[in-house]
């Protein structure tokens, strides 16, 4: 195949019904049961093939450990610290609550 440059892409791609367009984005958020994913000023394309719409989002990204209330509370009354303090433990563990407490005790 030969190379093509990016106009020549885009009118074949066009031909076949693919339209990609940049998304300007300050932060994507994806949130799981357990973590959030962050994006800072990421590259977002949207492509559109047939009516359906695929988001690619490209960039340096932060993984956060979500920390339920129960959590804290329980780290807090195990070790007798502030939920300050077990929400910190928490943090630094990565979520783990066996972690969080030895971290705290000792």
């Amino acid at each position: 195949m030969l190379p093509m440059d990016d106009r020549q892409l885009k009118i074949m791609m066009k031909k076949m019904g693919i339209n990609i367009k940049e998304l300007k984005a300050e932060r994507v958020i994806i949130e799981t049961a357990d973590k959030q994913y962050i994006f800072n000023n990421p590259v977002v394309n949207i492509m559109e093939v047939k009516g359906e719409k695929t988001y690619q989002i490209t960039g340096k990204v932060e993984i956060k450990t979500k920390i339920s209330e129960e959590d804290i509370e329980l780290v807090a009354e195990k070790t007798g610290k502030s939920k300050e303090e077990a929400r910190k433990a928490l943090e630094e563990a990565d979520g783990d609550i066996a972690q969080a407490i030895l971290n705290l005790s000792s």
